[in-house]
């Protein structure tokens, strides 16, 4: 066990998916009723999202933030799939006797914090959903990224990118509305090879010819866990859209847009969304 940013602990567990072990690094700090931060996928982890969060939330709850496999300091794992990270987190609240938790999460982190309420949602408590995947069928940029991912020596050239730093910062500005160089550098210091791995492997199975593959838009109606969703007004990646439609579907919810906000909000505005969500929780 280390001491990771801000006072949390940095510690590591072994976590049973059903099909394999993977060994997980969280970060943890604080006290209370339990919540869960769960990051996105390829530029980012468990101490780039949840950087400033994680503290905050920390002053009254028991705050746990996992690195997915393949990234930040996490094990890899032998599959990238919604249902390997859905895997995960099952087996995380599992491993740690939690039984009841409120779940945040960011773009592919949504989704799996979306998925795993619809799948048991006895033991969650709120939800927060952060620019998330998961609410649409498709995005513009969907046909060209599935034609990108089929192409020969794409792999390649995708993970030489997330190494190189400037290619890195390029594109974050291209995902946020400037980026703080802080922020910048600690993507820079988060992304590894097994991260470009996992991002490919999940772009593949999820980013179809006929759409996108996960989508819980027929199935929102189902939710009991009040609900808030937070979105930036100038998302490049998932349209804003996708969750003012998803506020009007779930039964018990709360929409909160992010002026001047791209993909990242807690990064973007974090004194903003941290009291946001903090309310809420």
């Amino acid at each position: 066990m280390t001491r990771g940013q801000a006072g949390a602990e940095s510690k590591r567990i072994e976590v049973d998916t059903g099909d394999e072990s993977v060994d997980i690094r969280y970060l943890t700090a604080g006290e209370g009723d339990p919540i869960i931060l769960l990051h996105g996928i390829g530029l980012d982890a468990a101490s780039v999202s949840w950087k400033h969060t994680l503290p905050h939330l920390a002053e009254n709850h028991r705050v746990i933030a996992p690195d997915f496999p393949g990234h930040g300091e996490s094990d890899g794992a032998e599959e990238y799939t919604m249902e390997s990270y859905l895997a995960v987190l099952d087996g995380l609240l599992d491993a740690l006797a939690i039984e009841h938790a409120s779940l945040v999460g960011i773009s592919m982190g949504g989704a799996v914090a979306l998925g795993h309420v619809l799948d048991d949602g006895e033991r969650i408590e709120r939800l927060v959903l952060v620019d998330s995947y998961g609410l649409g069928r498709d995005a513009p940029w969907r046909p060209g990224g599935a034609a990108l991912l089929n192409t020969p020596g794409f792999d390649g050239l995708m993970g030489a990118g997330l190494l190189n730093p400037a290619l890195v910062a390029t594109s974050l500005t291209g995902l946020t509305v400037s980026p703080s160089p802080e922020f910048v550098t600690d993507v820079q210091r988060a992304v590894s090879p097994a991260a470009a791995r996992a991002l490919g492997a999940w772009q593949r199975d999820e980013f179809r010819a006929c759409g996108l593959r996960t989508c819980y838009l027929d199935r929102l109606d189902e939710l009991e866990a009040p609900t808030l969703l937070v979105h930036g007004r100038e998302d490049p990646i998932f349209p804003i859209a996708w969750s003012e439609r998803a506020a009007e579907r779930i039964p018990t919810s709360e929409f909160v847009p992010f002026e001047r906000c791209g993909h990242w909000p807690p990064r973007e505005h974090p004194e903003k969304f941290d009291r946001v969500v903090s309310d809420f929780l």
